[in-house]
C-alpha cells in the first residue's frame, strides 16, 4: 500500500491507490458543462520519424478514447505543409476527430506571431516554449475552461493517466493540477537534473534560510520540495488561472511556472500519473557545452529559481551567497547519491555513482556559482575596481580624467540590466487586454489552415 500522506496546506496530493479505476464516467458528466482542451506541442520528427512514429500513433490511438475532451491542440513545429497533411492522415486513421492543427510555421500562424511581435511580446526565441505559448492562447481563443499540456514523445502513455491528471481541475475545481510519477526504465533511474541538481539546491536554499530565518523564501522553498516531481510537463490549467499566468520559454518552464502558481492559486493538486515506467526521450549531459542539453538546462533552472528568489522576492544576498551556497549543495548532492545508490542495490538496478557525483563537480555546482555570478558579480566588482582606483589617486589619474570610472559605472549598469531583466513573456490577459482582437486573429488563422488542409 503506497503512501497517502498530504504534507502541505496549499498542495493535495491524489495518489494512485486502485490502479484499475475509471474515472471516465466522472469526467463526461463534468464536461457537459465545461470545455476541455488539450494541448500537445510536437516536432514533425515525431510523426516523420519512423522510430518515433509508433510512440506517436500510440499517443493518438489513447487519446481517441478521451471522449470527454472538446479539443486536442497539436502545435506542429519544425513542419512542412506534406508534413502537416501527414499528420491530419495519422489522426484520422486511428480516431481521432476533434482535434486543431496549430501550424507554427506555416503562413496563418506566422502572421499572429509577427503581429505579437510587432506589439512588443518577444518571441523571436523558437522551440517547445513559444509553441506552447501560442497553444494557450489558441485555447483561450477558442473558449477553453481547462487546458492540459502533454508532451509528444511519452513512450508508455496511457489513456486513464491523462483521465487521473484533468480530473481534480474538471471535477474537483482546483486551479492546477501536476502529475508526478518515478523516472526509469527497465534496470535504470533516469530523472536526473530532478534528482541531482534540484532537490539537493533546495534542501540547500532550505538549510541556509532556516539559518538566516528567512520566513518568506523558507515557505517558497517548501512548497517546491512538496512536489514529488517539479519538472514534469504534464499539467492541467483552469482557464481562469491560465490567462493570468506568465511563461518562461527555456527550460526554466516548469519551475517558474510552480512560483507563478504559488503567488496566484491559493490550493492546487498534484497527481500520480502512473506506478510503472514512464519515459520519454532523455538529454545528454554536454559537460563542456553549457548551451546544449542536460547542461543547459541546469543552467536555465537555476537562473530562473534564483532570479526569482533574488530579483522578484526581494532576496537580499552577499558576495559569498553562491559559494556558500554551492558547498552546502556539493554535501546535500552527495549524501543523496548514496542513497539513490542504496536504492538502486536494493531493486537491483544498474546505478553509476562515479557518474552522478562526476555530473554533480563537474557541471551542477559549476552551474550554481556561475548563475551566481551573472546575477551579482557586476556591483561587487565595479565597487571593488572603483575602490581600487580611488586608493590610487596618481597613478589612474590618466585614465580617471579619460572618464575610466564613469566608463565602470555604465558597464556595471548595462551587465545589470541584462542579468535583471524579465525572463518571461507576459500572461495572455496582459497581451489580450493590449491586443483586444487578438482571440479572434488567432481563430481565423486556424480556420484558414482548416480549410487548407481539409
Amino acid at each position: 500500500m503506497p503512501s497517502f500522506a498530504q504534507t502541505h496546506s496549499r498542495v493535495t496530493s491524489y495518489f494512485l491507490l486502485e490502479k484499475t479505476q475509471d474515472l471516465s464516467k466522472r469526467l463526461r458528466y463534468a464536461a457537459r458543462w465545461k470545455k476541455p482542451v488539450l494541448i500537445i506541442p510536437a516536432l514533425a520528427s515525431e510523426f516523420t520519424d519512423p522510430q518515433a512514429l509508433p510512440v506517436f500513433e500510440n499517443m493518438v490511438r489513447q487519446l481517441s478514447g478521451a471522449t470527454y475532451l472538446a479539443q486536442v491542440i497539436f502545435g506542429l513545429d519544425q513542419a512542412t505543409e506534406n508534413d502537416v497533411h501527414r499528420c491530419v492522415e495519422i489522426l484520422k486513421a486511428r480516431g481521432l476527430r476533434n482535434y486543431i492543427i496549430q501550424w507554427n510555421d506555416g503562413p496563418a500562424i506566422s502572421s499572429v506571431y509577427k503581429q505579437l511581435q510587432d506589439a512588443g511580446f518577444d518571441l523571436s526565441r523558437r522551440g517547445k516554449g513559444r509553441n506552447v505559448f501560442m497553444g494557450f492562447g489558441v485555447a483561450i481563443a477558442m473558449g477553453a475552461t481547462a487546458v492540459g499540456l502533454l508532451d509528444a514523445d511519452i513512450r508508455t502513455f496511457r489513456r486513464r493517466q491523462l483521465d487521473r491528471l484533468f480530473f481534480p481541475v474538471l471535477v474537483h475545481n482546483y486551479p492546477f493540477a501536476k502529475a508526478f510519477y518515478a523516472r526509469w526504465e527497465g534496470q535504470r533511474m533516469f530523472g536526473r537534473v530532478k534528482r541531482l541538481l534540484l532537490d539537493p539546491l533546495l534542501l540547500a536554499l532550505k538549510r541556509k534560510f532556516s539559518e538566516s530565518r528567512e520566513e518568506k523564501m523558507l515557505r517558497l522553498v517548501d512548497y517546491l520540495l512538496s512536489f514529488d516531481y517539479q519538472l514534469s510537463g504534464e499539467v492541467v490549467f483552469d482557464v481562469g488561472l491560465l490567462r493570468k499566468m506568465r511563461y518562461a520559454l527555456d527550460w526554466g518552464v516548469e519551475i517558474f511556472t510552480l512560483i507563478e502558481v504559488w503567488r496566484k492559486a491559493p490550493q492546487v493538486a498534484q497527481v500520480e500519473f502512473t506506478r510503472r515506467s514512464f519515459e520519454h526521450k532523455h538529454q545528454r549531459v554536454s559537460t563542456d557545452d553549457p548551451s546544449t542539453g542536460l547542461h543547459r538546462m541546469a543552467l536555465d533552472i537555476i537562473n530562473t529559481l534564483l532570479h526569482a528568489l533574488i530579483v522578484e522576492e526581494g532576496l537580499e544576498v552577499g558576495e559569498e551567497f553562491f559559494r556558500d551556497l554551492a558547498l552546502t549543495y556539493e554535501n546535500i548532492a552527495e549524501e543523496i547519491i548514496k542513497k539513490y545508490s542504496d536504492n538502486a542495490e536494493f531493486n537491483q538496478f544498474m546505478y553509476d555513482r562515479d557518474a552522478e557525483e562526476k555530473m554533480v563537480y563537474d557541471v551542477l555546482s559549476k552551474a550554481v556559482v556561475q548563475t551566481g555570478d551573472l546575477l551579482t558579480a557586476p556591483s561587487h566588482m565595479a565597487e571593488k575596481l572603483l575602490r581600487f582606483t580611488a586608493a590610487f589617486p596618481e597613478e589612474f589619474r590618466p585614465y580617471t580624467d579619460a572618464g575610466l570610472q564613469q566608463t565602470i559605472l555604465d558597464i556595471e549598469e548595462k551587465v545589470r540590466n541584462h542579468s535583471l531583466r524579465a525572463r518571461h513573456l507576459p500572461s495572455w490577459e496582459r497581451i489580450l487586454w493590449k491586443l483586444p482582437e487578438m482571440g479572434k486573429k488567432i481563430v481565423d488563422a486556424l480556420e484558414e489552415d482548416k480549410q487548407r488542409f481539409k
